[in-house]
C-alpha cells in the first residue's frame, strides 16, 4: 500500500458533501474513471444529476485540501434482501452499507488517498451501526479486486454491469463484502 505524503495528509479534511458540492463532485469522479475505464467505457461515469440522485440516497464523503477537492467515496445503507420476514430475522443481518465511486484526482493519486476515504467510509458506516460494507468492482479492472482483499474485502459472487452503460468489452461486477466489526484495515 502506498503511504501517504505526510505534507499532503496533514492538510487533508474528510467530510460530508452538500448538494452544492454536486459539480465539484462529477468533476473529479469523471476525471478519475476516465484515465482508469478509457480502454472498455467511453464518455463520463456519471453527471450532475445522478451525483445529486445519489445524495438523496446516501452520502459522499470528500477529501479536501485548502478547499480544492482531491478526491471522494459515495456510501449508501442498505437492506440485504432476505427470504425470512424482518420478525423473524435480527434487524443487524440487514445492517449493510454500499461503497462505490471511490475516486481521486489523477493529479493525487498513488498519495494514499484512497486508503484515507475509504477509512473514513468504514469509520462513518460503522458510527451509523452498519456491520458490513459492499462493493462491486469490474472484473476488467484486476487491480481493484487485490486492493479491496488486502483490506478484508472477500468475494461474494457477480452480478451484471448496468445494460445502460455502453462498453467496449464485455464485462460484470465483482461483488465484495466486508464485517465492519472486524479489526480496521490500515
Amino acid at each position: 500500500m502506498t503511504s501517504v505524503d505526510s505534507r499532503e495528509s496533514k492538510s487533508v479534511r474528510v467530510r460530508v458533501a452538500q448538494r452544492e458540492d454536486g459539480e465539484k463532485i462529477t468533476i473529479v469522479i469523471n476525471s478519475a474513471f476516465r484515465g482508469a475505464e478509457f480502454f472498455f467505457v467511453e464518455g463520463d461515469r456519471v453527471d450532475v444529476a445522478e451525483v445529486l440522485n445519489l445524495l438523496s440516497s446516501g452520502k459522499f464523503l470528500l477529501a479536501e485540501s485548502e478547499d480544492t477537492l482531491l478526491g471522494c467515496v459515495y456510501v449508501e445503507p442498505r437492506h440485504v434482501d432476505s427470504n425470512r420476514s424482518s420478525a423473524q430475522s435480527p434487524p443487524e443481518s440487514h445492517a449493510h452499507a454500499y461503497l462505490g465511486l471511490l475516486a481521486v484526482s489523477p493529479r493525487h493519486q498513488q498519495s494514499g488517498l484512497g486508503s484515507i476515504l475509504m477509512n473514513a467510509a468504514e469509520d462513518y458506516c460503522r458510527a451509523l451501526g452498519l456491520r458490513f460494507m459492499d462493493i462491486k468492482v469490474v472484473n476488467l479492472r484486476e487491480e481493484l479486486a487485490g486492493f479491496y482483499r488486502k483490506r478484508g474485502y472477500v468475494e461474494t459472487g457477480t452480478s451484471d454491469f448496468p445494460a445502460e452503460v455502453e462498453t467496449k468489452l464485455r464485462c460484470h461486477f465483482i461483488d465484495m463484502s466486508k464485517p465492519l466489526d472486524a479489526d480496521k484495515a490500515t
